[in-house]
Parts: structure tokens; sequence; C-alpha cells
């Protein structure tokens, strides 16, 4: 379905989505529609016409459902994230070293559940770039995409080249340092 132009969203869509969550939220908490629609209150053939997108839910009807699953609201009313998410070179949002030529663009988060965040970064010749020791558990993993970047823990650090790959602690303090201009490297952080 289409926008019609009115800044209203698509008929369908609303309950779509409201119908999806419901069903991913109970089958999470493994629920039984009898067990979620009796926790909630509600008869269960208005929460079985819910997670087929037949039903009319009112906000009080969510929100006792939203109560009985131990989720926000915004867990059964937010739209779904897109299926594929393209961030294009020189966009995202970025964060530039006070210390060193270093800026780190962040790609992706880590989402509930997971627990890893990934960056693009981009490192020039000059002073290196001392982390501090991240929280305990934490794993690097870094692939160099152009340059020459020498990397890894203090007393520990490795050259890589284009292609190269390199994973360590990163709940200890560690370093990146370009050897040539125009480094750069995807560093996903794995946080356990």
């Amino acid at each position: 379905m289409t926008d019609d132009g009115s800044g209203a969203p698509p008929a369908r869509l609303p309950l779509d989505w409201i119908a999806a969550s419901l069903r991913r939220e109970r089958v999470r908490a493994g629920l039984s529609l009898s067990e979620l629609a009796k926790r909630a209150g509600i008869a269960k053939s208005t929460l079985s016409q819910l997670e087929s997108a037949s039903g009319n839910p009112s906000v009080e009807t969510l929100w006792a459902l939203s109560v009985a699953l131990g989720v926000p609201f915004s867990a059964l009313v937010e739209p779904p994230a897109p299926a594929v998410q393209v961030i294009r070179a020189g966009q995202g949002p970025t964060v530039r070293s006070e210390r060193a030529t270093y800026a780190a663009t962040l790609l992706s988060a880590s989402p509930p559940g997971a627990r890893r965040d990934i960056y693009h970064l981009r490192v020039e010749p000059g002073a290196a770039r001392e982390s501090d020791p991240h929280i305990p558990g934490t794993v690097e993993h870094l692939i160099v995409a152009t340059g020459c970047l020498k990397a890894g823990p203090r007393g520990e650090e490795a050259e890589l080249g284009p292609g190269d790959y390199m994973a360590y602690r990163g709940d200890v303090p560690h370093t990146y340092e370009a050897l040539e201009p125009g480094t750069t490297f995807v560093l996903v952080m794995q946080h356990v």
C-alpha cells in the first residue's frame, strides 16, 4: 500500500506492525494465546484477531498487553526496522579524537540482545590513538581496508595491511596508529 498524500500512514501497515510485534513478543516470552490473554485481562479471540492483523486495538488493550509481556508500549507499535540499511562512505555519526587524527563513524549500534558495535575508522599518520580499556570481556575485531595500520594491546601491536584481520582483548589498554596516509578500517567491538 502507498501513502495517499495526506501524511497518514498506509491503512494496513500499522495493524501489520502490531500483529507482528505481538506475535514476536508473545513467542519470545514463551506464552500461549490463552495465557497472554489471561494475563492481560482480554479475550483470547481479541488477541487472536490482533495477531492476525484483523482487530482494532485500543491504547488500553495494547498497554495491557505490553504490561503482560513485560515490554515497553513502544515495542508493540514501533515500525519495523528496514531489512537493509546502507550508510554511504563519509556519512553516519562521526566522532573525532582530540589527541590524534582519528575519526570513528558508528555503522551499527548493538541492538537489544546483541552485544556488538560496528565502526568505520579513518586514521592519519601522526600521534597514535591510545585507547583506555573498555568494559570487561570486550573483544575487538578489525579489518584493514586501505593503508597500513599498527594496532593492538600495548606491547603486542601488529602491523596490518589491506584485507588483514586482527582480534584482541579490548579490556586492556590498546592503540591504533596509521603508518600510511588514508588508512581506513572496520572495527567490531564485541561485548560479553
